[in-house]
């Protein structure tokens, strides 16, 4: 019996897959504020910007050849979302399971935290955002006045349609609350909480995602109001 159930290994546990959530957004929590800290510089101008777009693709030359770093990040980020949202899936079907009823008393739906009730909705929101991201920056699908190689203008064009810059800036709200709530739990999830500290996750909790927000709200905002153009 033992030797039939270790092959299905931890991930076949709901621990286990709290685990894989917990960690797979650790390195999407990395990727979301280096992605951030790295669009800032928007406001030094167009060649910083595109400078540093230009760079990603380069970098690791001539040790490596062009782009092979930046594949890399690609496929550990791609492995990092798969893993989340497959978790995160299977979690929420364990959890029906389990309380195949909702809750019955008021008090214990209004104790629940915001952040967490409202995981099942933001989750989506972002998963569709981000695909909307590609296909407008990086693909330019969805981009009508997309220049390749310059992510200056395009950023621009694409934020000074209004309802583009609606869309930014609802997700990555929705996207702060999602971090909220992640980057609290991560802690309980992977053992890290000391009674003492504690009180430190929920302030780690609420900076993280209030950077993460005032950040990536401040370019389309930025954009619209002709601050950069």
């Amino acid at each position: 019996m033992t030797t039939t159930a270790r092959p299905r290994g931890l991930y076949a546990t709901d621990v286990g897959k709290k685990y894989v959530m917990a960690i797979s957004g650790i390195v999407l929590m990395l990727f979301v504020l280096g992605h951030m800290v790295g669009n800032l510089k928007i406001y030094l101008g167009a060649d910083a910007l595109n400078t540093y777009s230009h760079w990603l693709r380069d970098v690791g030359e001539p040790a490596v050849p062009r782009e092979v770093l930046l594949w890399i990040v690609r496929i550990v980020l791609l492995v990092a979302v798969v893993a989340h949202i497959d978790s995160a899936a299977r979690l929420a079907r364990s959890s029906r399971r389990a309380r195949p009823v909702g809750y019955e008393a008021s008090r214990e739906y209004a104790a629940a935290d915001f952040a967490s009730r409202t995981m099942r909705w933001t989750g989506p929101i972002i998963a569709l955002f981000v695909v909307f991201h590609l296909l407008d920056l990086t693909w330019g699908t969805a981009n009508p006045d997309f220049h390749s190689g310059d992510p200056y203008a395009n950023v621009v064009a694409s934020f000074q349609r209004v309802p583009v810059a609606i869309v930014y800036v609802v997700a990555n709200l929705a996207l702060a609350v999602h971090l909220y709530h992640g980057s609290w739990s991560l802690f309980q999830t992977m053992g890290w909480t000391w009674p003492k500290h504690n009180e430190w996750r929920r302030y780690f909790a609420v900076a993280f995602a209030t950077v993460i927000a005032i950040g990536n709200v401040s370019f389309p905002i930025a954009v619209v109001t002709g601050v950069v153009s």
